[in-house]
């Protein structure tokens, strides 16, 4: 057995564990040699200092030398079995239950010295220690510092000892996969001294080479994945796109602002991949209201003038429907657009498939539907996908497949996230970034209002609808919990339709897909001048009219959900407002989340202060990404070690290292599921 086939082994394989130990240990998702050396040290247990009688501490694990006075062994059942001990300082029963009188005469001989370990207690009026877990008549035995590890019921923490030296003892040398270079930056630590390391009770919570390297391997194997993706995309040639600086004109011309210098440049990125002999494979991010669809439509219209068709998928059918309706708006009538979503009519929907086989479509829009077996396109040459349909990084190279060869794939997404983080997500793709929002964007103005004061909410937004303005009013629960002091959608819907009569709508994800679209609906088209809802319309629709948003109890959301909520608004070209409100004793999280809200509009800025408060795993939408959890690394506090690991990569690409090499890591870190695109 190799090294790597024993680390990956079967937890029964280590030495002492039988099948009992074996379910003790799958409990806690221990199912492997490797998954044992992920179960860290939580705290430590310092042995090395011997204690006289009259110095211990009640409740404290601690260790003393003492003199075998005296054996208690009851005749009657039940009654535990006591050893007198003493030192010159005073007496200390030993207290055993359940042990035989032989094996504790055995092990605490009469008239010797001996070290015992345990935790001490005191019970009538003297000194003792209940099954002392240490015992030993070696005066260096005893005398260490222990590790503690998170223990499941019936595994003893002496068992546990036991098992993860054997297994630290007998961990393989492997073969080295870094290189010469990256290894010195960690003093020339192996994996297998750096695994020691962290499991040293002496480094519990401390930082140094060890872990730096552990760290370090762990992105490495993230981005190798993502890498080897992205080399193999782009190893197939594809037709070149030709086409001129018309649609960007012809587009600029049509709308009422100019294009930002972010806008530009991520557009002369996405072109420079069209016209390449290279698949693109691209993500354009950019904040809520920054102007992606425009330049997502003047791309797809350069695919167009090069011939090729050209699909859009939108994660909501309202949404396609808009972005279908802005495409009509602003594209030439020769340009044949069409709408294909779950709404379309049988006999529509067969001329369009119909008329798509044949390429008499040029550019279709809809939901996920699009990329049905059954739909056929003739020459596919652009996909773009919304972000909220969360593809993971293996769902993004099946569709960039399926989509053909001389397919470009475009990713859109809303949600602001930092540099290591698009790292880590988006790996697999490039990246254009769009920061600044078009000058007639203004900015939302937010304000902080304590529930009390609800009265002077209303009358504001009493005033906003009286000025043609429409409201989203949003609630974290869809009905009253008599658990969660929260309030809910449906309550906050009856109290506004009592003030605005038929005039408001509630909107939650308890609705079917038909109920929603038809109040999204009435909302665009003005029907209804307030949406009560939970968080559900953060969906990037664009509700031009809508320039209020009241978020309730707004102290229980993330910031990044928050400002996407408040993306929500400020669409046109009105001022458009925030309003927090929250209930009193806010806790210190809360108060800075919602000053920082209140401070900035910048999505990228407010993520990054999001991180810090959160942590990566609980942002907006993170854990749906697909993304596997880290062990060790945190793309906040481990920065510098991700900027490295990117080097590496482009080190690695640049010089087309063969990666057979790092199997071993690629094994150890669970990428075995997307292992068979590597080799």
């Amino acid at each position: 057995m190799t090294g790597i086939e024993y680390l990956l082994s079967n937890i029964n394989n280590i030495s002492g564990i039988g099948s009992k130990t074996a379910n003790l240990f799958k409990k806690k998702n221990i199912n492997t040699v490797f998954d044992l050396l992920w179960n860290l040290p939580r705290d430590y247990i310092d042995r090395s200092n011997i204690f006289k009688v009259n110095e211990l501490h009640i409740g404290k694990v601690q260790t003393l030398k003492v003199l075998i006075k005296k054996y208690n062994f009851p005749r009657k059942r039940g009654l535990p079995n006591r050893v007198i001990c003493e030192d010159n300082t005073g007496k200390i029963d030993c207290v055993f239950f359940n042990s035989y009188e032989g094996y504790i005469r055995k092990i605490l001989p009469l008239n010797h010295m001996v070290t015992i370990s345990g935790k001490v207690n005191f019970y009538n009026k003297k000194y003792q220690i209940v099954n002392p877990t240490h015992i030993s008549t070696n005066d260096n035995s005893i005398n260490k510092i222990e590790p503690k590890y998170t223990l499941t019921d019936g595994l003893s923490e002496k068992k546990y000892q036991k098992i993860i030296n054997h297994v630290l003892l007998n961990l393989p040398d492997l073969k080295e996969w870094l290189n010469n270079d990256i290894l010195k930056k960690f003093n020339n630590m192996s994996w297998k001294k750096s695994i020691v390391e962290l499991h040293d009770p002496k480094n519990l919570n401390k930082k140094g080479d060890f872990l730096n390297r552990l760290i370090f391997d762990e992105i490495l194997s993230h981005f190798l994945i993502s890498s080897n993706i992205r080399r193999k995309i782009k190893k197939n040639k594809k037709i070149r796109k030709n086409f001129d600086s018309k649609p960007i004109n012809y587009i600029t011309n049509k709308i009422s602002y100019t294009l930002t210098n972010d806008q530009l440049k991520s557009l002369n990125e996405i072109n420079v991949d069209l016209k390449s002999d290279k698949k693109m494979f691209r993500l354009l991010q950019g904040d809520v209201g920054s102007g992606k669809t425009i330049v997502a439509l003047i791309a797809c219209l350069n695919v167009i003038q090069s011939k090729f068709q050209v699909a859009f998928m939108a994660p909501t059918e309202i949404l396609a429907k808009q972005h279908y309706e802005l495409t009509k708006k602003i594209y030439s009538k020769d340009i044949n657009v069409e709408l294909l979503t779950g709404k379309t009519e049988h006999k529509e929907r067969k001329i369009i498939l119909d008329n798509l086989f044949r390429g008499k479509i040029d550019f279709l829009i809809g939901t996920h539907s699009l990329f049905q077996d059954k739909i056929k396109y003739k020459k596919l040459g652009l996909i773009i996908i919304d972000e909220q349909h969360k593809f993971g990084v293996s769902q993004r190279k099946k569709l960039s497949d399926k989509a053909g060869k001389n397919c470009d794939v475009l990713l859109m997404s809303a949600t602001p996230i930092p540099r290591t983080m698009i790292m880590t997500i988006y790996g697999d793709m490039d990246t254009s970034i769009i920061k600044s929002k078009p000058r007639n964007r203004k900015e939302i103005i937010t304000y902080s209002k304590d529930n009390k004061n609800i009265e002077h909410v209303i009358k504001f937004i009493k005033k906003q609808i009286s000025n043609g303005n429409q409201i989203f009013w949003v609630c974290p629960l869809i009905e009253q919990s008599k658990k969660v002091d929260h309030q809910s959608s449906i309550e906050r819907y009856k109290i506004l339709k009592k003030i605005f009569n038929n005039k408001v709508g509630l909107l939650h994800g308890g609705l079917d897909k038909i109920e929603k679209e038809k109040i999204l609906s009435n909302f665009l088209h003005n029907k209804i001048d307030i949406i009560v809802s939970t968080t559900v319309i953060e969906v990037g629709i664009d509700f031009p009219n809508a320039n209020v948003i009241i978020i309730e109890n707004a102290n229980k959301f993330g910031l990044s959900q928050l400002h996407q909520l408040r993306g929500r608004v400020g669409r046109g070209s009105k001022e458009s407002y925030c309003i927090l409100m929250f209930k009193n004793n806010l806790s210190e999280n809360a108060k800075k989340r919602i000053k920082i809200l209140k401070s900035s509009n910048d999505g990228f800025k407010i993520s990054e202060e999001d991180m810090k408060l959160r942590g990566y795993g609980d942002l907006l939408g993170f854990k749906q990404s697909g993304i596997k959890s880290f062990r060790l690394a945190d793309p906040l506090i481990n920065e510098n070690l991700f900027f490295l690991a990117e080097k590496e990569i482009k080190r690695i690409e640049s010089e087309n290292e063969d990666l057979n090499k790092y199997i071993p890591l690629l094994k150890l870190y669970d990428r075995a599921d997307i292992l068979n695109d590597i080799v």
